[in-house]
């Protein structure tokens, strides 16, 4: 299924349970991410005003870290064509030229408002939100997602949580929905 290209923007990367659960499932290939330096400095700078209290070490080596992970992310050489586009929010059109020049199929933001579907669509292209993403992927395969989220929470220390404190956690961050979905598949297991 990696066959799918997807642009992660900035607001889908900063909350960590989301870059946690989307990056799971891009290593098991649900799909294939990718980003810009600049969504990485964007996300930085969010992630530093929302915690003051993490260094900028703290912040800057996972960024680094999905880099490395994802070595074919990172999506160079669209500066050129930013200047071109025309979006609702000009801050936003380096997302749009990264999905062009990366060959994404979508783009995954909380921000729909500022991805009109008719300049998208003339480049092949939609943006979908995190929830409505989430719930594709889960359609496709819902037992795996499950499992995900268990891993996620086994995994979570100081403090632990449960799975269900993680679908909490997810559906707080944009994915009320998948949240509300996978919650029902867990209940079914237990």
């Amino acid at each position: 299924m990696q066959s799918f290209a997807i642009v992660l923007d900035a607001n889908v990367i900063v909350p960590i349970v989301a870059t946690d659960l989307l990056l799971r499932l891009a290593e098991r290939e649900f799909y294939r991410p990718l980003w810009s330096a600049r969504i990485m400095d964007e996300t930085f700078h969010t992630i530093s005003k929302i915690h003051s209290e993490f260094t900028e070490v703290q912040i800057r080596n996972p960024l680094a870290d999905m880099n490395e992970a994802f070595e074919d992310a990172l999506v160079t050489g669209w500066e050129e064509i930013e200047v071109a586009l025309d979006l609702p929010d000009m801050d936003d059109r380096h997302v749009l030229a990264r999905a062009i020049v990366g060959g994404a199929d979508a783009i995954v933001t909380n921000n729909l408002g500022d991805f009109p579907v008719a300049v998208l669509a003339s480049f092949g292209l939609e943006a979908i939100g995190l929830d409505a993403f989430l719930l594709d992927l889960i359609d496709h395969s819902p037992g795996e997602v499950v499992t995900v989220i268990q891993e996620m929470a086994r995994d979570t220390e100081n403090p632990a949580i449960s799975a269900s404190e993680v679908l909490d956690a997810l559906a707080m961050v944009g994915a009320p929905q998948a949240a509300k979905l996978l919650a029902s598949s867990l209940d079914a297991l237990n």
